[in-house]
């Protein structure tokens, strides 16, 4: 018996990268520019892929959900703080910050119905100063058109670390 036993093939609807290579390099170097952003302001690796997480979950997004766990694992996030991440207004295991940082992500993945509520930006700004605030736009802005080209082409798949296919030997 496999590993993995009941495997859905969802298929690439687009190789966005081979298909628009200029747009990719630009989303790339939108996403490096949102890491230097976050570096300059000390935004901790951890609490990045919580928030990169958040969104993608809220998106739709299995590559990036599955991408993501996996780095904050890197970072050494410990797996219940990983598990809650979509519970975590009813989770004890988040910091006063990391709230402010995920409600923040929620309302911005979320734009077309929050409009970014005062109530989430004042939160937010209660806690981060002006350029942990801006690194914190960059990196949600950054997750978020990630997710809507993830989710659109589908040209990434997530992976089961060690898993094998039907067929394949044990």
């Amino acid at each position: 018996m496999s590993t993995v036993d009941h495997r859905l093939d969802i298929p690439i609807r687009l190789d966005i990268e081979g298909a628009a290579p200029a747009f990719s390099r630009a989303l790339s170097a939108l996403d490096a520019a949102a890491a230097r952003e976050l570096d300059a302001a000390a935004v901790p690796a951890r609490l990045r892929e919580l928030v990169r997480i958040r969104a993608s979950q809220l998106n739709g997004c299995a590559y990036c959900v599955d991408m993501h766990t996996r780095d904050a694992l890197a970072a050494g996030e410990p797996i219940e703080r990983v598990a809650a991440v979509s519970v975590w207004r009813e989770s004890p295991f988040f910091s006063v910050r990391e709230r402010a940082a995920l409600s923040l992500a929620e309302s911005m993945t979320r734009v077309a119905d929050t409009h970014v509520p005062a109530d989430a930006w004042e939160e937010a700004g209660a806690v981060y100063a002006d350029a942990e605030l801006g690194a914190l736009v960059a990196l949600i802005t950054t997750i978020n058109a990630w997710n809507v080209v993830s989710v659109a082409t589908r040209a990434w798949t997530p992976t089961i670390a060690g898993a094998k296919e039907e067929g394949e030997p044990s």
